[in-house]
């Protein structure tokens, strides 16, 4: 299998060059040459573990890593999980939660970057080399690339947040890790200034070639071949139903890719249901073709508060029946005018999609309701996707919901939701008292940069 950039200007790599590679060369995203189908194998993937289907799945896209090593390294990935199948599918009501937050940091993050974390240091290993990664956060990213690569020796990583907008607990699993190679950055803005900073970074050549850096973001194709995974497992789990609806709390546009991607290689996925809170710039491009910028909402469901996602560039490329000339016009029009349009004169012009979002009124409503009604928890980005899914879901056919990280994770959200309750996990009660460390700064690269000179593996 080889990649390529979305914008047309790297082709032919293998998949280890396009995890390190991150961001393409040419600003655009890697993608595979093709996607595979996979319908004929469906069924003798039906008995696999978690881990056997998703080397089953990984070797579909990677011919440059032996087998065997390959198995090692899924197994070392999902070792710390704290489920036996990695991402249980679970009853509640007329729905079925798939909780993606049994890893190390209690996020769905976890699940891809335990694997890349491990992929990053067996290709160094093997290569001699060292590796800067540099990643933008908008909560659970930064943890769970943090837990992932703290304490490997030939890897330092620089995480940029958007100061006093995550939750304390987020902002505690990362600046908690004290680990000489991890480094967290404060900045005082927005996570689409976080992430601006870091595509602007990496679009610098003669940097990222000077300092090895690397990307944990879901620029990284790595990311969303792990995702890919536990759509398929999901399927297994309710029993391999002929269709089914997917939601998904949708921010950067990644975790939604990976299913679409799914579906693509023969995964019978029926709709699948973007969910988003008061910053809805998918949603509205879903309902009207037009994609278009606007202020940051800062909400409950804080990892949804991202008005440019990332890897929406990379539909974008399938949707415009692969033109790199076409995605490169449309991406460079975004980023001038803050808007560009995909002319279609029918409403719901994707048949893979439908899209809705909602406020932090019902979010908070939808906490409560699952609580009392079906004594169960879920987080404020999981009660998105529960409420829009419900919404929007095909009668009679059965409905799936993500549920992207454990409610401890946002007491705050929690307690206004429910008073009086409060959610506990061991780990994140251990993080109490601990002593911190971070670096503030505005949102200007050549301070970014300048960090990143001083510390840097060079």
């Amino acid at each position: 299998m080889k990649y390529r950039s979305s914008r047309g200007g790297v082709s032919g790599i293998g998949f280890r060059e396009a995890v390190m590679m991150g961001l393409a060369t040419d600003g655009g995203l890697l993608i595979p040459h093709e996607i595979p189908d996979v319908k004929d194998k469906l069924g003798s993937w039906t008995s696999l573990t978690f881990q056997e289907l998703a080397v089953n799945i990984m070797a579909e896209y990677i011919d440059d890593i032996p087998a065997e090593d390959l198995a090692t390294l899924v197994d070392k990935s999902y070792a710390r999980f704290d489920h036996e199948k990695i991402t249980p599918v679970v009853q509640v009501s007329d729905f079925y939660v798939l909780e993606l937050f049994h890893g190390p940091t209690l996020a769905f993050k976890d699940i891809a970057l335990q694997f890349l974390g491990n992929v990053f240091e067996y290709i160094l290993e093997e290569e001699q080399g060292h590796l800067n990664i540099l990643g933008a956060t908008s909560g659970d990213t930064g943890s769970a690339a943090i837990e992932s690569i703290r304490g490997k020796s030939n890897i330092n990583i620089f995480i940029l947040f958007p100061e006093g907008k995550t939750s304390p607990v987020q902002e505690a699993q990362m600046t908690t890790v004290l680990d000489a190679n991890v480094f967290n950055i404060a900045v005082e803005g927005s996570f689409d200034d976080c992430q601006s900073l870091m595509k602007t970074i990496f679009s610098d050549l003669s940097f990222k070639q000077e300092y090895e850096l690397g990307a944990v973001n879901s620029v990284n194709w790595t990311r969303l071949l792990a995702q890919i995974v536990y759509y398929f497992f999901a399927w297994y789990e309710l029993g391999k139903p002929e269709t089914f609806d997917v939601s998904v709390p949708t921010g950067n546009f990644g975790n939604i890719f990976a299913g679409y991607l799914a579906r693509r290689m023969g995964l019978p996925i029926n709709k699948l249901i973007l969910a988003t809170n008061r910053n809805d710039i998918l949603a509205r491009f879903f309902e009207t073709g037009v994609y278009q910028k606007g202020e940051v909402c800062f909400s409950e469901s804080p990892a949804m508060d991202i008005q440019v996602s990332s890897n929406f560039e990379r539909y974008l490329y399938y949707k415009l029946d692969g033109s790199c000339e076409k995605v490169a016009e449309f991406m460079g029009g975004f980023l001038q005018k803050g808007m560009a349009r995909l002319d279609f004169n029918t409403r719901g012009f994707d048949e893979s999609f439908m899209a809705g979002s909602v406020g932090d009124s019902e979010t908070l409503g939808t906490i409560r309701d699952i609580y009392e009604q079906e004594d169960y928890l879920v987080d404020p980005h999981t009660a998105v996707c529960i409420s829009v899914g419900s919404r929007l879901r095909t009668p009679e056919t059965p409905l799936l919901c993500l549920s992207t990280a454990h409610p401890a994770k946002f007491e705050n959200a929690i307690s206004r939701a429910v008073p009086g309750l409060a959610s506990h996990h061991e780990r994140l009660e251990a993080l109490a008292g601990l002593p911190t460390r971070k670096e503030k700064m505005g949102a200007e690269v050549d301070l970014v940069q300048a960090f990143i000179r001083q510390y840097g593996l060079h």
